[in-house]
């Protein structure tokens, strides 16, 4: 099966207020543990704000960081899964229910396979 990387897209600012949250986190451990007992989880984690991001860059040759997140934007990633799938639609049905229990934009992508 392949593995497929489920990105979670969250705004920037403050998370959401606990009784806001705890739902969240509720439906979010739901699809994780159908996730699991489908054999399809592999693995899961969420993020420290973007402020916490280092970028290491080569530029002229040198070896740079700079702090915060690669790009600026009015969100980031805050999570993601990673899945195993027999295919991209089978991914992304999983996609759709990690975005129905964050609430929150899903980014779907297949890892390229091992040569």
């Amino acid at each position: 099966m392949k593995q497929y990387l489920l990105s979670i897209y969250q705004p920037d600012g403050d998370p959401p207020p606990p009784e806001v949250l705890d739902n969240v986190m509720r439906d979010v451990n739901a699809v994780r543990q159908q996730l699991k007992a489908a054999g399809a989880w592999v693995f899961a984690g969420g993020l420290h704000p973007a402020s916490t991001a280092t970028v290491v860059r080569v530029q002229g040759g040198d070896v740079l960081t700079t702090d915060g997140p690669f790009t600026e934007g009015k969100e980031h990633i805050g999570g993601f899964s990673i899945i195993k799938a027999p295919d991209l639609d089978a991914a992304l049905e999983w996609g759709r229910k990690l975005a129905r229990a964050t609430t929150l934009p899903i980014e779907v992508r297949p890892f390229r396979e091992e040569h």
